[in-house]
């Protein structure tokens, strides 16, 4: 089964870091095109059995701005 994911790609000094908006997962990679190879084979390993089991516990934090 295939299913589309909308990915976001910054640059972070010589690294490209790519991100699945949909899912918690990124990777990154020293080109655009790479980083976004490699999210898409971190998206795969994320959906692949065994799934988690633990749902992260998330906290909230406060900063001044």
């Amino acid at each position: 089964m295939k299913r589309s994911f909308h990915a976001h790609v910054t640059q972070e000094g010589r690294w490209f870091v790519a991100q699945c908006i949909e899912v918690d997962v990124a990777s990154q990679g020293l080109t655009h095109e790479e980083a976004l190879k490699n999210l898409q084979e971190a998206v795969e390993l994320h959906f692949e059995e065994p799934q988690a089991t633990i749902v992260p516990e998330l906290q909230q934090i406060e900063v001044e701005i």
